[in-house]
């Protein structure tokens, strides 16, 4: 039996080392990881999806996506054909955005952002904000790699600007109902994991592995057919 090739692109500013915990049975998957590259100048998000589109080896491959990830899968998969699209943490169109995401884009607030603290989160954990903030600090410290100002001024502003608002139905969305970036109020049509934050990559991976291998078979039993 051929395996099926699954790709995994992590979230903004994310090394592939967030899914260090994800294991799939090796007998039937073959698990490759794609790396967050440098915008070229001016690029649209659309063209770097065609852009990390021509890095993907295989027919027909799976491809899941965290977060900001998530979002580059759905536009990567204009470009190839695909198995599935699994979305993690994410969201399927920008009708899901939190209102706060939504004011951001209309006030243009998100050019506000201080990139110096994502670039400097060691001298950020240095500072205490108690036990919760400074464990948080410490996986972000180990798990954002990408501290290049040119990719987080581009990545914040192509995650505000996302122009998608008809959802592809045939994107598979898995949602903490504790996710304080994308709030489970504003999803619809996903699988909901219990507890799960927008980290559950790394916390809920117990459930991730168990069910990411009946989801990516379509055996998975949500009470509909996937």
């Amino acid at each position: 039996m051929n395996k099926i090739p699954v790709y995994f692109m992590p979230g903004l500013a994310a090394s592939v080392a967030i899914f260090e915990r994800i294991k799939l049975p090796e007998s039937e998957f073959d698990m490759f990881f794609l790396e967050w590259e440098i915008p070229l100048e001016k690029e649209s998000l659309q063209d770097y999806a065609k852009r990390m589109a021509g890095k993907i080896k295989h027919e027909n491959p799976v491809l899941i996506g965290v977060s900001f990830g998530g979002i580059l899968v759905q536009e990567m998969s204009c470009f190839i054909a695909v198995h599935k699209v699994i979305i993690i943490s994410s969201v399927k169109s920008n009708l899901e955005f939190p209102k706060r995401m939504m004011i951001a884009k209309s006030t243009k607030a998100y050019k506000l952002i201080p990139i110096s603290l994502v670039q400097n989160i060691e001298s950020l954990a240095k500072f205490s904000f108690g036990k919760k903030v400074n464990e948080r600090l410490k996986l972000y410290e180990k798990f954002l790699s990408v501290r290049d100002k040119r990719y987080l001024d581009w990545a914040i502003e192509q995650v505000i600007l996302w122009d998608r608002t008809v959802v592809d139905q045939q994107v598979i969305h898995i949602h903490g109902d504790a996710d304080d970036v994308f709030p489970i109020k504003k999803i619809s049509n996903c699988i909901v994991v219990k507890g799960g934050t927008h980290i559950m990559i790394l916390m809920k991976c117990k459930w991730l592995n168990t069910n990411l291998p009946k989801i990516i078979l379509g055996q998975y039993d949500n009470g509909e057919e996937l």
